[in-house]
């Protein structure tokens, strides 16, 4: 038997007519958790820790940008002032400052409840990310309520909750996960002034929530990351403007009242910012950082075409369903539902596209819509019958391929097979394999929830296993290890080739940064200081020991792996024994 449905029209949502059990667990539990908006936000908010948790705690900060973020809310904290954005001695305007004070705010909390070094826990930092990823689960659910029922809507979630990408983000102290946030507040109350406008509600005193959150989401955005937000509201209301012949409807968004009120969120740092660095931070974050993006910045250089190839890996497991759904959106692009999420997709994907300067976060705020989309298509029973349906292999192959190569790697870079992770891939493997073998056009839901259950277990071993259990990609967490087992108080630190942000992070602001010979002179200074002398930079260090008689013995040598720069590293902790 299969399940009916009323067929709505994007942005004309209705709850299902003559749902018929089919039978399938996993079914069952959508049918229960979909009774009310309280059960179907119960179960995503489960769902989304049981997939952002697993690793969140053990894995240490990641080289760069996480160490960066993390180091620079630390130096706030400790010197107490948040308005200020420095990485040691240096100042860092890429970057508004409101992922600093979200930071700041959760290592504060974990200190005033006691949690000893909270400053030097990373999992401290990454707590807005994870907030930021689950209240996004938590918004697409809302925002899809405005295109589909409440079941297509907890799928909708359930596709961004499940993402590779989004997983990613959430276990990562930057702004990617908080920008999400942003936009999908911002877009889904948008979507609700659009959408009743086109539906001819002419209300004599249009409501103030929608316009209230829309404007708070994009001052929130400014201060998150800058004006990336604006590109995102902005093309979506220039297209539906376009396509529209017209854009009454903004009036219905208090735009006058709405301006005011975003400048009043956001206008203050940036002016007491002005006040201390001039033009600095403008010219960093803008011409240095977004314009810069234009070219190929540090590297990330890649042709048009790349986030299209991406997104089979990051939107897994809902990339066979999008694309089996593709045809069907494109015929209903001149409904209005179906309108508004094209609109927020298409433009901003075509500039990432267009953009030399390729990384694959960028494209996460666009990811909502996609979800949405495929649903829609899904709840009416329109998904691709023609060889796209092939696609359903992808939700076996991801597994495989992941699982195989996570294992492998493990056991190449430890030397250790890794046992805690071999149940999880077993059952990522055979829910992946349920979700390709059962899949038919009356059953997709059924193995959607299937791969959905496989992304769990993957999370599992990726990041709870597996990750956790690669030592040498991490050197600093070593290095900052052995100086905790010192015996004397308040060690110093220099680091000499291995200058990675984590490093600074674990081992203290006060770490010098140096060459072989900064790193001899450095240790002739005093007691309880320590070398890092990395292998390529040992001959300077040796040298200049001798020309200025110091004595100094090895502590301890880590050899590990710098993920940033793709080179082994072998890194001596040098400790003087005075001077001759």
């Amino acid at each position: 038997m299969v399940e009916t449905y009323a067929r709505p029209r994007f942005g004309e949502p209705r709850e299902p007519k003559n749902l018929v059990n089919p039978g399938n667990r996993l079914v069952r539990m959508i049918d229960a958790v979909t009774v009310s908006h309280a059960r179907a936000v119960a179960f995503l908010l489960v769902c989304g820790l049981l997939l952002f948790l697993p690793g969140f705690f053990t894995i240490p900060a990641i080289d760069r940008d996480e160490a960066r973020f993390a180091q620079a809310t630390k130096q706030m904290v400790e010197s107490g002032d948040y308005v200020d954005i420095r990485f040691q001695d240096d100042v860092r305007y890429k970057k508004p400052v409101g992922i600093y004070w979200l930071q700041s705010a959760a290592v504060e909390a974990a200190s005033a409840v006691g949690l000893p070094r909270a400053q030097l826990r990373i999992w401290v930092y990454r707590i807005p990310s994870l907030i930021g990823a689950v209240g996004a689960v938590l918004l697409t659910y809302w925002t899809a309520l405005a295109f589909v029922t409440r079941r297509g809507a907890v799928f909708a979630a359930l596709l961004m909750c499940c993402s590779v990408l989004l997983g990613a983000e959430a276990r990562l102290a930057k702004t990617d996960a908080m920008l999400l946030f942003t936009v999908v507040a911002a877009m889904g109350a948008l979507s609700r002034v659009y959408l009743s406008w086109q539906r001819g509600e002419d209300p004599e005193h249009p409501p103030w929530g929608p316009p209230a959150i829309f404007w708070t989401a994009l001052a929130g955005g400014i201060l998150i990351k800058g004006p990336l937000i604006l590109m995102f509201a902005g093309l979506t209301i220039m297209t539906l403007a376009i396509m529209d012949r017209g854009a009454a409807w903004l009036w219905r968004l208090r735009p006058l009242w709405g301006l005011m009120w975003m400048l009043v969120l956001v206008l203050p740092w940036f002016v007491l910012i002005f006040l201390r660095a001039g033009d600095t931070f403008f010219a960093d974050s803008v011409g240095g950082d977004m314009l810069s993006k234009i070219g190929a910045q540090e590297s990330h250089g890649a042709p048009p075409g790349v986030y299209l190839l991406l997104f089979f890996v990051t939107f897994w497991p809902g990339a066979p369903l999008a694309v089996m759904a593709a045809p069907a959106v494109w015929r209903a692009r001149r409904e209005p539902g179906a309108q508004f999420l094209l609109a927020w997709l298409l433009p901003s994907w075509i500039v990432f596209e267009a953009v030399l300067t390729k990384l694959p976060h960028y494209v996460l705020p666009l990811y909502p819509a996609l979800a949405i989309l495929t649903v829609g298509a899904l709840e009416r029973r329109v998904l691709s019958r023609s060889w796209l349906r092939r696609g359903a292999a992808w939700w076996f192959a991801i597994p495989a391929i992941t699982s195989v190569v996570a294992v492998i790697g493990a056991i190449i870079v430890t030397h250790q097979p890794v046992f805690l992770a071999w149940p999880f891939v077993a059952a990522s493997l055979i829910f992946g394999l349920f979700a390709w073998w059962l899949y038919d056009d009356g059953r997709a839901e059924r193995s959607l929830l299937n791969a959905g259950v496989a992304a769990m277990f993957l999370a599992f071993v990726v990041y709870g296993a597996v990750l956790p259990a690669l030592t040498p990609l991490f050197p600093s967490a070593e290095i900052a290890r052995a100086l905790r087992n010192v015996v004397c108080v308040g060690p110093k630190a220099a680091a000499a080739g291995f200058h990675e942000p984590s490093l600074v992070f674990m081992t203290g602001t006060s770490t010098q940064l140096t060459d072989g010979s900064g790193a001899a002179d450095f240790l002739s200074q005093g007691t309880c200081r320590f070398a890092l002398v990395e292998q390529r930079t040992e001959r300077a260090f040796v040298q200049r020991a001798e020309a200025i008689g110091l004595r100094y013995n090895v502590a301890k040598r880590i050899d590990g792996y710098n993920i940033s720069q793709g080179r082994p590293v072998s890194i001596a902790i040098y400790r003087s024994e005075g001077t001759e």
